[in-house]
């Protein structure tokens, strides 16, 4: 399982990348792992308001469905067009081309809650 460096990571299992304003989510390695095989995702659209803690979608798989929730408040500025088709890259390539959406934050100290890698990582291992 992997967990990256440069990465915050929610309880919930999300991850998150700020590059100046956007913020980039996706579920961990750790979370695809444990829903096994992704088969449909759904997601917000462009322009939606996402909130800190709430849902914004969901993944499916064959075990389960599962929301997921914002790390932080925001806009969305995109969302992962390549998982309508292809659900199963989040299996693949869960920091990579199987990210889930792209939003503009509101408060970038609503990140100031989220994990580092090392807490993630200790997390996991409760």
């Amino acid at each position: 399982m992997s967990v990256l460096e440069d990465l915050l990571y929610s309880k919930d299992h999300e991850w998150a990348k700020l590059d100046g304003n956007i913020v980039t989510v996706g579920i961990t390695d750790h979370a695809q792992k444990q829903l096994g095989d992704i088969v449909f995702v759904e997601l917000p659209e462009p322009d939606d308001e996402v909130t800190k803690g709430e849902p914004f979608g969901s993944v499916e798989s064959t075990k389960a469905v599962s929301d997921c929730f914002a790390p932080a408040t925001g806009r969305v500025t995109e969302v992962n067009e390549l998982l309508a088709d292809n659900p199963e890259t989040i299996n693949s390539d869960p920091y990579g081309a199987g990210w889930l959406m792209k939003f503009e934050i509101s408060d970038r100290s609503e990140l100031d809650d989220l994990l580092s890698a090392e807490e993630y990582e200790k997390l996991l291992q409760e």
